[in-house]
């Protein structure tokens, strides 16, 4: 169309540069007539033109920076510069507040908090429940009572004594290796201060972790440690079984503890998930109290007397009850450690750190019997009245 409209001008003008040639013999109306048809086109195409631009500039994004320019040179500040004014006001639409290339950093700069968030990490580790120790060796040797054969008996005078007989066994508990790596770039580490105190705290946390599931039920299978549950007693139900009706987990807590009382033990904690210690909590009597009234008392969660020990380090439906001062022991060789290393693989060439975190550690479980481990369903099934 805006082609079409310039052809017709160049023909117009042609017609009154000839008629202008011949105005005298010309009629003047005529003249007049097509130098209005002219000007009336020529404002038709310059109004054209004004809309295209207009409508092309409304398409293209424009930078926060690029509209700021473009209302300052509008005249956005001039009342404020003549001193007119003690405030300049301008609108820049939503649209405008692109970032575009011609602009780098921040309209308003964000506030940075310190350091880094995470969420918490377990309040308890095992190793802080069981005795620990140090070692120079690779393997920790000990001496096990496997059998005792109880002779002693009244004896009249004058009469032989009986023999008493026991065995004991060697056992040897290898140290096992536990760690993990990560590889920073050297600018990471420039660049963010804080980095280096929050992989020496975090990482080793996360490592302990690894260690609690270990010294709880590692197979025993090289390289993992052998685990208390492992190598603990499994529920019995002895006399109780199948004469308890609707038999629930405290029940069979209740059951448990009988069962290291008649191995002489005495139990100091009670390590359960914190699923099933909430459901715990929930058990209700034929009226709808809540059980728990009647066995958790203050703060500290205990039932029967015995702490209990939350830890997702147990998997939910297992626990673990017993006497964890006499029953184990934590042998460390390397106790946790954070080191930094440059000169690890290609890290030279490629500008990066090696973060290594590492321990060794060996578990002695000197007697099994003074710990009762199960499943809550399985060991619920096994009181519950036929």
């Amino acid at each position: 169309m805006e082609e079409n409209t310039k052809n017709q001008i160049d023909a117009i003008a042609k017609e009154i540069e000839v008629k202008f040639e011949n105005v005298a013999s010309t009629n003047k109306d005529e003249f007049n007539a097509l130098t209005e048809k002219f000007n009336e086109l020529n404002s038709r195409i310059d109004a054209q033109e004004v809309a295209t631009k207009k409508f092309n500039e409304s398409r293209e994004p424009k930078s926060f920076k690029n509209s700021l320019t473009k209302a300052i040179s509008e005249g956005a500040l001039d009342a404020l510069k003549n001193g007119n004014a003690r405030s300049a006001k301008f609108d820049i639409k939503a649209g405008d507040m692109t970032t575009a290339n011609s602009y780098t950093g921040e309209v308003i700069p964000a506030d940075r908090v310190a350091g880094y968030k995470f969420d918490p990490t377990r309040s308890t580790h095992v190793r802080q429940l069981i005795p620990t120790g140090s070692t120079a060796s690779d393997v920790v040797r000990f001496v096990k009572e496997s059998a005792y054969d109880n002779g002693a008996a009244a004896t009249a005078e004058g009469t032989t004594l009986t023999q008493s007989d026991f065995d004991f066994t060697a056992s040897d508990a290898n140290v096992q290796k536990i760690g993990t790596y990560f590889r920073i770039s050297e600018e990471m580490l420039a660049d963010t201060p804080q980095l280096t105190s929050y992989l020496s705290a975090r990482a080793p946390e996360k490592l302990l972790e690894v260690e609690d599931t270990q010294i709880l039920s590692g197979t025993g299978v090289a390289p993992q440690l052998s685990g208390i549950i492992t190598d603990s007693a499994d529920f019995a139900a002895g006399g109780f079984a199948n004469a308890i009706e609707s038999a629930n987990e405290f029940d069979v807590l209740t059951v448990a503890m009988n069962q290291l009382s008649l191995a002489n033990y005495q139990a100091n904690y009670i390590m359960i998930n914190p699923t099933d210690f909430h459901k715990i909590l929930l058990l209700k009597d034929s009226n709808n109290n809540y059980l728990k009234d009647q066995w958790y008392q203050g703060l500290e969660p205990r039932i029967n007397g015995v702490p209990v020990v939350l830890s997702t380090a147990i998997t939910s439906d297992k626990y673990l009850i017993g006497n964890f001062n006499v029953g184990t022991q934590l042998w460390i060789r390397d106790n946790v450690s954070v080191e930094f290393f440059r000169e690890d693989g290609t890290n030279v060439r490629d500008g990066f750190v090696t973060c290594r975190v590492m321990e060794r550690v060996a578990l002695t479980n000197y007697l099994p019997n003074a710990f009762v481990n199960g499943d809550f369903s399985v060991d619920k099934a096994a009181l519950e009245t036929a």
